[in-house]
């Protein structure tokens, strides 16, 4: 029986709750007061130095405990003076211990929800989750939860954004994964050291300083140099083994799951029909064992790497889940522009190339690090032709095509009757790709 004045029709309300963070929280946060004073020491070492030497051994320990003290009571407060609920239809986070803050986040227009583990946070059992939102410059987060709290609220926000009510979406729990690929640590080694980046890096720290103080006679200047080199090939060598160690792909309803990290373990989210470009990368000196590296644009995103190093039959293959209907075409499919092309631009001319299938716009580039880029003819936002005066004498020109994802993808040297037929051939590509395209919802 109904209740008077009550229709059936219409849900109850459903009640919001406000959450806190784990209570690890305050800990990271205490380090900011604490960073305050380290900055102040580093901008003037010389002043904090005679500063230090004028204290006596009590006023030092009076002083430290009460910048642990502000720090300790600093990280509490930020703490708790922040909720997170999980409305009907948005992710509301407030923050700020002075100035408040509340984010509205529309599960709607939710691009990806990743879990990163920093190695501290491995050790305490707690997780950071990240918010991708379309439109917005940064990421969103919450720092930290339970790992088993942050992997249940994540597919509980995937259902929603998948369209599931709010009383079933909690139940609906984290959608299976089928594993596509994983990269073995000694093939991820062997491609980093026959990466000619790493050994580039490496001959500038290892050159350039010597030179510097054959010219300068100066420590500081080496010092200066040396330092952010060493760290840049260090970047390109251990710090990409360390980030793309035991790099997974795996499928699930709610796009390509990506996980990785040696010591930050990082749980990321590719979502479908939210790629706008897929690049193909072949160094040199990865031909000979037929290896590739696949790279993406997102619209909204951060994620870039799809697959570190892999088979090129393995990486098309996961390609094929990313761009469902779509083959690579192979080297000798491309077509190169004309002959005339190397008065423009020679001998690099001939690493030029396009094709142009049913699903995707191709080009390629570079002759010792190739790269072909593959763009859905749906996610083509603008397509544009230009054409300066040398390459007007040799009737050549060039087809720009923009993505939703901010980056643009080019075919170079065309012959210019062929390019002003690729610019409109593209432009109804586009439409009728837009149209037809499926739905980016996920789990759709």
């Amino acid at each position: 029986m109904t209740a008077p004045g009550v229709d059936e029709g219409v849900r109850p309300k459903r009640v919001v709750v406000e959450r806190r963070l784990h209570p690890v929280t305050p800990f990271r946060r205490a380090w900011a007061p604490v960073a305050v004073v380290v900055g102040w020491a580093a901008h003037d070492p010389n002043q904090a130095q005679e500063q230090l030497t004028r204290l006596t051994t009590t006023t030092l320990l009076i002083v430290l405990a009460v910048v642990v003290s502000a720090a300790s009571l600093y990280g509490f407060l930020s703490w708790w003076f922040t909720h997170f609920a999980v409305t009907d239809s948005e992710l509301r986070i407030r923050t700020g211990l002075l100035f408040r803050r509340t984010a509205h986040i529309r599960l709607q227009r939710l691009q990806a929800v990743d879990i990163t583990r920093p190695l501290l946070a491995r050790i305490a059992g707690v997780a950071k989750l990240r918010l991708d939102v379309v439109g917005a410059d940064k990421k969103d987060e919450l720092a930290f939860l339970g790992e088993s709290e942050a992997r249940a609220l994540r597919a509980e926000l995937l259902a929603r954004a998948a369209g599931f009510a709010p009383e079933t979406a909690h139940e609906v729990g984290e959608a299976p994964a089928h594993e596509l690929l994983r990269v073995p640590p000694r093939e991820l080694a062997v491609a980093l050291i026959l990466t000619g980046a790493t050994w580039g890096a490496l001959a500038a720290a290892l050159v350039v300083p010597p030179f510097l103080w054959l010219a300068t006679h100066s420590v500081w200047t080496v010092l200066a140099t040396g330092v952010p080199l060493l760290g840049a090939a260090g970047a390109s060598s251990a710090g990409r083994f360390v980030g793309e160690y035991d790099w997974t792909v795996g499928e699930s309803p709610d796009g390509l799951r990506i996980d990785h990290g040696l010591l930050d373990r990082t749980h990321e989210t590719v979502p479908p029909g939210r790629v706008q470009t897929v690049r193909i990368v072949e160094p040199l000196l990865w031909r000979r064992r037929g290896w590739v590296r696949v790279e993406l644009d997102v619209a909204g995103s951060a994620n870039s790497v799809l697959v570190p190093v892999a088979p090129r039959a393995l990486a098309e293959a996961v390609i094929a889940r990313v761009l469902p209907g779509t083959e690579v075409p192979a080297t000798a499919a491309l077509s190169r522009p004309p002959r005339r092309a190397g008065r423009c631009l020679p001998l690099w001319w001939r690493g030029y190339g396009i094709a142009v299938t049913d699903t995707v716009f191709v080009a390629r580039h570079g002759l010792l690090r190739r790269s072909v880029a593959l763009v859905p003819h749906a996610k083509v936002q603008s397509v544009r032709l230009t054409q300066g005066p040398w390459k007007r004498l040799w009737r050549l020109a060039d087809v720009h095509v923009d993505t939703g994802a901010g980056k643009t993808v080019t075919a170079r040297l065309r012959d210019a009757q062929e390019a002003a037929e690729l610019l409109h051939g593209q432009a109804e590509r586009s439409r009728t790709g837009r149209r037809d395209a499926r739905s980016d919802q996920w789990m759709a």
